[in-house]
């Protein structure tokens, strides 16, 4: 059968270790050993599965490159922010920065 990487990583250990013992490979010998990451990586090098995820393409309705670009916009807002002493604006832009880096962050960590 064949597996994908985000199939093999929400499987259990006792399941891999089991999809190993059938795999004649020297990248799994001594598989009842392995943990779970080391045993994740030795499946996917013997079936010569890819393990890059990527990001997701929409975030909160936008994409990527989409977010990315506000982001430089709001890094000037921030630099003019900070030269002004305005530090309301500059808050309010800060604040804005984190949440966008978040949605970033989350939509990586989910993919």
């Amino acid at each position: 059968m064949q597996y994908t990487f985000d199939q093999l990583k929400g499987m259990t250990v006792a399941q891999l270790r089991e999809i190993a013992g059938g795999i004649e490979h020297e990248a799994v010998k001594g598989f009842t050993q392995l943990n779970k990451e080391h045993l994740l990586t030795a499946i996917c090098t013997a079936l010569s599965i890819d393990t890059h995820t990527r990001h997701k393409s929409k975030i909160a309705g936008r994409g990527k490159v989409e977010i990315k670009a506000h982001m430089k916009e709001l890094k000037h807002k921030r630099d003019s922010a900070l030269e002004a002493h305005d530090h309301a604006a500059l808050k309010s832009v800060r604040r804005e920065l984190h949440e966008l880096r978040r949605s970033l962050r989350k939509a990586a960590a989910k993919a």
